[in-house]
């Protein structure tokens, strides 16, 4: 009994983080899908796909399970129809950004790290500028999200490519 309980737990922790049913809701399939689409995550050089666990589901279990309890909110507002028009998604967009943002940042973007290893960059190979940044970046204590923001979902109005966040331009 207690084999089937864990093999039936850990499907369904799997289940819950495929793309396949985080796009169940239609607001995120025509507003988060849509807009991933195309970015530097989905279609790039390396053929690598990032999934929407990749990005906000983490690996290690304990965390993974806090951030499945913080995803009933996510549940009761699709339920509640709180984001279920594009015009209600854009109004809720900065809320929804700058909550992923915090919850990023104060995980020093652990998620990024899953696919983007830090020891394996060589800055020799980046671009003048991206080396530039990277190393003051790194110098500073600032973590992925603090300087890249909207590359996988559109920023919230009033945020733009031309935006000054952190002391960092985009």
């Amino acid at each position: 009994m207690g084999a089937v309980g864990v093999i039936g737990f850990d499907a369904s922790m799997e289940a819950t983080s495929t793309d396949a049913f985080c796009v169940s809701c239609h607001e995120l399939e025509e507003n988060a899908l849509a807009e991933f689409v195309g970015t530097p995550h989905h279609t790039n050089a390396t053929g690598k796909v990032a999934t929407c666990a990749d990005c906000h589901v983490p690996k290690e279990f304990v965390p993974k399970m806090v951030r499945k309890v913080r995803a009933v909110t996510e549940i009761y507002h699709h339920l509640a129809g709180t984001i279920d028009t594009p015009e209600k998604y854009d109004e809720h967009r900065m809320w929804m950004a700058t909550k992923t943002w915090a919850y990023m940042n104060d995980r020093d973007s652990r998620e990024c790290r899953n696919c983007h290893d830090e020891a394996a960059w060589d800055l020799s190979l980046q671009s003048e500028k991206a080396r530039d940044y990277h190393s003051e970046a790194l110098s500073r204590g600032k973590t992925c999200i603090d300087c890249h923001k909207g590359l996988a979902h559109d920023l919230p109005e009033g945020i733009g490519e031309d935006t000054l966040i952190e002391g960092i331009d985009f």
